[in-house]
């Protein structure tokens, strides 16, 4: 590239991505497919929308998770009727998991890399800074997101696998739940990271909107109602299971 040759913007490699296939006549419709895609990932907007679709499917999974674990304060037996229900699906079970699972790790290698973009652009940091429009949330995303993928693993050797949890029994959620969460330092994690998620989802599901356009710029963009409250029943739903164990509401 010569000396006056400008720096494509991600924007602009994004619409680059997304040439028409007469562009590609030569190269076949399997070689234009997997060069769109690599276009894509390669952009900075194209990694933005990766990190929103993926959330977005986090976030249905974590509304239909923490629906059907609140039925433990009105029928324990539903919450392992519900694990044995999810069972008779079979393989379609396991679809479900390695598209949860894809998703999980795509959002974390799309953070990583646009994190690390947002580095190099620039290297030395502001030598003062104050925040004008960002939040908390927006703030602490990084280390939220750090918590949460050490909650996760944790959470399925916890209560998925067992490896953790010394009463465990395969197909009865309700009891793995009683026998982890009376442990006070097993609880306080889970506190901790469901105030991570609830910060998390705040600002996440916010900014997906936004990069999927559903959501305009805003005079006043720390006004986030929707986000906000979609945290607080999420995060406040999951925090209330180990704060019933801790003070004696569920049984032990």
């Amino acid at each position: 590239m010569g000396e006056g040759a400008a720096t494509p913007s991600p924007t602009s490699a994004f619409r680059t991505a997304l040439r028409s296939p007469s562009t590609h006549r030569g190269a076949g419709a399997n070689a234009y497919a997997m060069n769109l895609v690599h276009n894509i990932w390669q952009s900075t907007i194209g990694k933005k929308v990766v990190m929103a679709l993926t959330g977005l499917i986090g976030i249905g999974f974590i509304v239909s998770h923490v629906a059907s674990n609140l039925a433990i304060f009105t029928n324990p037996a539903a919450v392992d009727d519900y694990a044995k229900f999810l069972r008779s699906f079979g393989p379609l079970l396991w679809v479900a998991r390695a598209v949860l699972i894809a998703a999980v790790i795509l959002h974390v290698v799309a953070a990583v890399q646009l994190t690390r973009r947002k580095q190099a652009a620039r290297p030395v940091g502001y030598r003062s800074q104050e925040p004008q429009v960002s939040s908390f949330a927006s703030r602490s995303i990084r280390w939220g997101g750090a918590i949460l993928l050490a909650f996760v693993v944790f959470h399925l050797a916890d209560l998925t696998w067992g490896w953790v949890n010394p009463g465990f029994v395969h197909l009865q959620p309700s009891r793995n739940m009683a026998a982890s969460l009376t442990r006070w330092p097993v609880a306080l994690f889970y506190l901790v990271a469901m105030a991570s998620l609830g910060l998390h989802i705040w600002h996440g599901a916010w900014s997906a909107m936004r990069t999927l356009g559903v959501y305009r710029p805003s005079a006043h963009p720390l006004k986030r109602a929707v986000p906000a409250l979609l945290a607080i029943a999420v995060a406040g739903g999951f925090a209330a299971i180990p704060l019933a164990y801790l003070f004696g509401i569920l049984p032990r």
